[in-house]
């Protein structure tokens, strides 16, 4: 659950298999709000601070990619092969921390999921600026990472909970930040007044 840590909130990163049905709601709303900056997970912080090229990719334009027919295949595919590809794995179970962001060789959490698929979409020539790692809270008031693709028809969600691929206001989670699409290391909140959120990987019994 969601509790003040000083300035931030700790959130439980839940996992569980593929195929998870989520509760709709604010249909018809294809982009999610920006509602100005928000800090970065320290989790990802970390991360980038071990010098990973996903980190640099700056861009000058919020102009999103068009969401074509290869593009949907595409993003289909990744999302389903990392979902079966990479068992579920707690931080705390894998490495001994509650929170360690990396790219997933075997196994990993939820972040570890969306990297993965960022990192291998990017290799396929999607633009970085339109894969944003983002933070949720899930139907059970859960922190979750998911990764957002931002086209021009839509925000789309990545998920390691379900292979089918969602529009954002379509999963039921309440979306609270992501990346700018002009620089990985700066985050925006999705939710007005919203306060500043960590992502643990811990995964719930």
């Amino acid at each position: 659950m969601v509790r003040r840590v000083l300035f931030s909130v700790l959130l439980l990163c839940a996992m569980s298999a593929p195929g998870l049905t989520a509760e709709k709601s604010s249909p018809n709303r294809p982009f999610a709000q920006e509602y100005g900056n928000s800090l970065p997970p320290m989790g990802y912080v970390a991360f980038c601070a071990r010098g990973e090229t996903e980190c640099k990719a700056k861009a000058n334009s919020h102009e999103r990619v068009k969401l074509t027919p290869q593009l949907w295949d595409m993003v289909s595919s990744i999302n389903f092969s990392v979902n079966t590809r990479i068992t579920p794995m707690s931080d705390e179970d894998q490495y001994g921390v509650p929170d360690y962001w990396t790219y997933p060789v075997k196994a990993g959490d939820c972040e570890d999921y969306a990297l993965e698929k960022k990192a291998e979409l990017a290799s396929l020539g999607v633009p970085s600026k339109d894969l944003l790692m983002t933070v949720v809270l899930d139907e059970n008031g859960e922190g979750h990472a998911i990764l957002t693709v931002a086209t021009d028809k839509g925000d789309y969600m990545l998920d390691n909970r379900r292979n089918e691929i969602l529009r954002w206001d379509q999963t039921g989670y309440k979306f609270l930040k992501r990346q700018s699409q002009l620089d990985p290391m700066q985050w925006v909140s999705l939710k007005p007044n919203s306060e500043q959120v960590l992502v643990s990987s811990q995964t719930t019994k």
